[in-house]
């Protein structure tokens, strides 16, 4: 791997599926992003990010459940940073490709089997490779259950 890839944001870590400049690219102002999140006891919610105020380095991020569009949390972002939540550890992760069905449509990703430490349990990432960007499925273990976070939409303004 040559230490100007893109893709690769530090010693260490695996190439990610997107660069900055990917992500950026394919966001833009006015994109929404709803997600459900299933927790292990069975609920559910749906959970919703809005990109605006977009430029060269970044955007404004808002996010909010989508039972409370009240409560906004709201921050910048830079695309770096949104890249760098895909730079996982290479000796700790696999990658491989999967063809999911979404909500989204069917969907050919990149998935991660990542672990945080050697005796930490194993998260899973799926990166559609149409839509640059999160991931549009993530598996966290928590307490001997998982907590399934799933895109059910991408809209743009």
């Amino acid at each position: 791997m040559r230490a100007s890839d893109p893709h690769v944001i530090g010693p260490g870590l695996l190439p990610t599926p997107f660069t900055a400049a990917e992500i950026r690219d394919a966001t833009g102002a006015g994109k929404t992003i709803r997600l459900r999140v299933e927790s292990p006891d069975g609920s559910t919610f749906e959970r919703v990010n809005r990109f605006r105020e977009t430029d060269a380095e970044g955007a404004t991020l808002d996010r909010w459940n989508a039972d409370s569009p009240d409560a906004v949390a709201s921050g910048h972002v830079t695309w770096v940073e949104l890249q760098s939540h895909a730079a996982f550890p290479a000796e700790r992760t696999t990658v491989s490709t999967e063809t999911l069905e979404l909500p989204i449509g069917r969907v050919e990703c990149l998935r991660y089997d990542t672990k945080d430490a050697p005796d930490a349990e194993t998260e899973t990432f799926w990166f559609s490779t149409a839509h640059p960007g999160m991931p549009v499925r993530f598996d966290a273990p928590v307490g001997g259950g998982v907590i399934r976070t799933t895109v059910v939409s991408i809209e743009r303004d």
